[in-house]
Order: structure tokens, then C-alpha cells, then sequence
């Protein structure tokens, strides 16, 4: 059973009690009424506020190197009376539940954000209305697979015209994150907030107080998903359609291969986002001499990497026999770029194949803290940082300003993003959404015989 497969599998009738049904249908109601009209001709707006770039003037107001952007359509809004402005990457959760309802709009919401009335000409997806600029995580790609593999399920064959449109953007979008969003061409990224918020020691879409950059782990896994999603929409693309797109899959291989290795390669020197000693990922603060320090705080940011997990079909040697012999020449000719990951050479349980960022003893490792009631384990799910915060804040030190990181359940008690937002302690749904998807696949591939002892209390590293 595909990833995909199993997740609307929980979800369909005959797996709810009533109560449940009631709930669901409940919820696809709210989704379905958030539908909004949203008309926003940026050309026109920036002209109203004094930018007029054919005259050469150019006003210092936001959203101005997005003049391209005409919008004129129906759009899933997080919420139309609260809410109501997009969100990209809002907007790839919302089309999965859309789906089960009315799986041609969540498609149309997917490609609607992918053309060129909304596509930056650089490959950037607009991320909001207040800042179309700033960076959202890259779970598009992975909406497209989900939604295409329901609509392939329900109709009995998969829509390929959509597939291959959707595939065509997201390359243009992953060559924007590769050329803007990785400083040094080492393969380890910075994309500002990604979603966090103020999860981490600064606001990360503003300038260090330190000077430098920092390289996030969540950002460069969230770069891993994107290439391995990409991989899996490519293999299914040869298989079906074309060998073009055999080469492809080839691409967003290594490219997810040379990032699991920047992120943990023990043959360089050089602090890593991995560390070895604690047995979780952290961002590293880079300093403008090039030193750097990790930034020790037990976040969904050393968690993220899981999500970077994506099964792949069983019969991908005799199906992409080009694809299988050219990865397997890549890995004898870089082997230390498989060192610390699982690649899909080899079959795992009920003969699936696998492409994860973590391997198994970095998987327990990891679990040992999520699983953990005393760190990220509550009743509801898992928390946004782990509760070993609330005793043990963490304090960084830079011109002579202390910014520490504690865990705060409820309302933030930080300014940061205007003090109206706080994931420092509470449970974000998608998120869990991204992890439950990592441990299925894991589970698809490592079968019965994984396990994991469950820890309690951990001493300070």
C-alpha cells in the first residue's frame, strides 16, 4: 500500500465510527465554505501606491518585484473570515482533504499556483499576501503526488497531463531554492521561517545579530523532501509515460543524495547539522570568518529530517533498469553520500524500496526524543519543542543581549512576529501530518522487526 493509499484509507467511511463520520463531514464542510473570490491585480495596486517601474520609479512598498502577479480566481482560504488571504503552503494541506469531495478543484487549486499569473518568472511560489517574497516550505510537490494518487485510486488511471504540468513548475521552483536559498553551493539551505515562526533562537527572516548566516536544518530537509518527492513523481512519470523523465529521477536522486551528505558527512571537517553525540539534528549558526557554532535547541527543526522519507516501487530495477545502473555508478563513485542515509538499491520488508535521510540508528535515535513524554510525546500529539525546555531554557549570548528559547505551551510571551504567534511548545497539525507519513514508510520498509525502546528523562549534553 502506497503512502497515499494508506492515508485515505484512515480516513474513509468504513474506517469511522458515526461520531467520527459526523466530525469529518463537519470539517469538509468548513474547508468547502472557505472558498473565496480573490482578486488582486498587483500592477495596478503598486501603481495606486506610487511604484511605476515603466517610468522608472520604483516605491519602497511591499510585493514589489511580484508585478507579474494578476489574481482573478476561486481560492481555498485558511479561513474567509478570519483569514481570508492565501497561503501557499496552507493552501497544499487544504487540496488533500478537498480531494476526498471534490478532487478536480483540489487539482485546479495545485496548478493555479504553479502558473504564470501566480508563478514568479524566477520559479518562486508567492508565499502569502503580506509578503509574496518570503519563503514557505516546499510541501506543494507533495500535495501534487497525494492528490494525483487518490484521483488515480478513484478513477482507475492517473491524470498524467496534470502530473507532468505540476512536474514542470516544481522544477522551475526547486532551481529558484538551489540558486537563491543555498549561500555557499554546499547544499545546506536558509529559507527563513519556513513555517516555524519563532520555533528558534532569532527571527530567522531577519538579519543575525551576529553577522553571517544560518544554516537550518529544517530548511535543508525540507530540500530533501522536496527532491525526493520530485524523485518519486519522475519514476512514476517514466513508468507510465516517458523515459525522458527517467533522467529526471536520476537528478533529483543525487540531488537529494549530495544534501543528505552536507547535512551529515563524516569524511568532511567542519560542524555538521547532525550531531553525533546527542543523537539529534540543530541549525548551525554560521560567523562571517566562516566558524560556527550549533544552535542546541531540541525543536521539530531536529525532527523535520524524518519527513524526508519517501517509499519507492518494488519493481524500480525492472521498470528503470537506466535509472537503477546509473544511481548505483553515482554510489560506488560517491559512496560517502550513502554512508548515512538509506537508498532504495536494496529491498526492505514486503519488497519496497525506500530513499530516507535518516537510517535506522538515526532513526532510533531520534525517536528516543519524540517518543519521549519528558521531550516532544504529549497526549495530543507532538509538541513544537521539547518539554525539557520549560527547565532548561536555552540562552544564547551575542552583542551583549541574551535570546533564549524556552518551552511555552500557550500564548507566546516573545515579541517576535508581532507576539501573535508561538511554536514554542504547542502541537502544529501539519507537522504531525509530515511525521506520521515518515513513520509509515519507514514501517512500509523496516516491518515488524524495528523497534524502539522508550526513554525517559535525558541528562543535559
Amino acid at each position: 500500500m502506497s503512502e497515499a493509499d494508506a492515508f485515505y484509507a484512515a480516513i474513509t467511511p468504513d474506517t469511522l465510527t458515526r461520531d467520527e463520520a459526523n466530525v469529518m463531514r463537519q470539517a469538509l464542510a468548513g474547508m468547502l465554505w472557505s472558498k473565496q473570490y480573490f482578486y488582486y491585480d498587483l500592477a495596478e495596486w503598486l501603481r495606486e501606491h506610487g511604484d511605476k517601474p515603466e517610468d522608472g520609479v520604483r516605491a519602497n512598498v511591499r510585493n514589489k518585484d511580484w508585478f507579474h502577479l494578476y489574481n482573478a480566481d476561486v481560492i481555498s482560504m485558511p479561513d474567509k473570515w478570519e483569514y481570508p488571504w492565501y497561503a501557499v503552503w496552507d493552501l497544499a494541506f487544504h487540496t488533500v482533504p478537498l480531494s476526498l469531495v471534490d478532487v478536480d478543484f483540489a487539482k485546479d487549486q495545485l496548478q493555479l499556483f504553479l502558473g504564470h499569473h501566480y508563478l514568479h518568472p524566477n520559479g518562486q511560489m508567492p508565499a502569502y499576501e503580506w509578503n509574496f517574497s518570503d519563503v514557505n516550505p516546499p510541501v506543494h510537490p507533495w500535495a501534487v503526488w497525494t492528490v494525483y494518487s487518490y484521483d488515480k485510486q478513484l478513477r482507475g488511471r492517473g491524470d498524467l497531463a496534470f502530473l507532468k504540468f505540476c512536474f514542470e513548475k516544481l522544477s522551475l521552483n526547486f532551481t529558484w531554492w538551489v540558486n537563491r536559498k543555498d549561500v555557499d553551493g554546499n547544499n545546506v539551505f536558509a529559507g527563513g521561517f519556513l513555517g516555524l515562526d519563532n520555533i528558534g533562537v532569532f527571527d530567522r527572516s531577519s538579519t543575525l545579530p551576529t553577522g553571517g548566516n544560518l544554516e537550518q536544518s529544517d530548511g535543508t530537509a525540507w530540500m530533501a523532501f522536496f527532491a525526493s518527492v520530485m524523485l518519486q513523481i519522475a519514476v512514476e512519470l517514466a513508468m507510465e509515460d516517458d523515459a525522458h523523465y527517467e533522467a529526471m529521477a536520476l537528478k533529483y536522486f543525487e540531488h537529494f543524495l549530495w544534501i543528505a551528505s552536507a547535512m551529515d558527512n563524516p569524511s568532511h571537517t567542519g560542524i555538521k547539522l547532525w550531531d553525533h553525540y546527542d543523537g539529534i539534528y540543530y541549525d548551525v549558526l554560521r560567523f562571517p570568518d566562516g566558524n560556527g557554532v550549533p544552535l542546541k535547541v531540541r525543536s521539530l527543526v531536529g525532527l523535520l529530517p524524518l519527513a524526508a522519507t519517501t517509499v519507492l516501487p518494488a519493481n524500480l530495477r525492472e521498470r528503470l533498469p537506466r535509472f537503477f545502473d546509473e544511481a548505483q555508478w553515482f554510489l560506488e563513485r560517491h559512496p560517502h553520500t550513502a554512508a548515512v542515509l538509506t537508498v532504495p538499491l536494496n529491498v526492505g520488508a514486503g519488497g519496497s524500496r525506500i530513499l530516507s535521510l535518516v537510517n535506522p540508528d538515526k532513526l532510533r535515535r531520534i525517536l528516543g526524543y519524540m517518543l519521549d513524554e519528558t521531550e516532544f510525546l504529549s497526549p495530543y500529539g507532538i509538541r513544537s519543542l521539547s518539554r525539557y525546555h520549560a527547565d532548561h531554557p536555552y540562552v544564547f549570548s551575542a552583542g551583549g543581549q541574551e535570546y533564549a528559547v524556552r518551552y511555552v505551551p500557550g500564548d507566546s510571551d516573545t515579541g517576535m512576529f508581532g507576539g501573535n504567534s508561538n511554536w514554542r511548545g504547542p502541537i502544529w497539525m501539519p507537522m504531525q501530518l509530515m511525521l506520521i507519513r515518515a513513520l509509515v514508510n519507514q514501517y512500509a520498509h523496516l516491518g515488524n522487526d524495528f523497534t524502539v525502546e522508550r526513554l525517559s528523562a535525558r541528562a543535559v549534553s
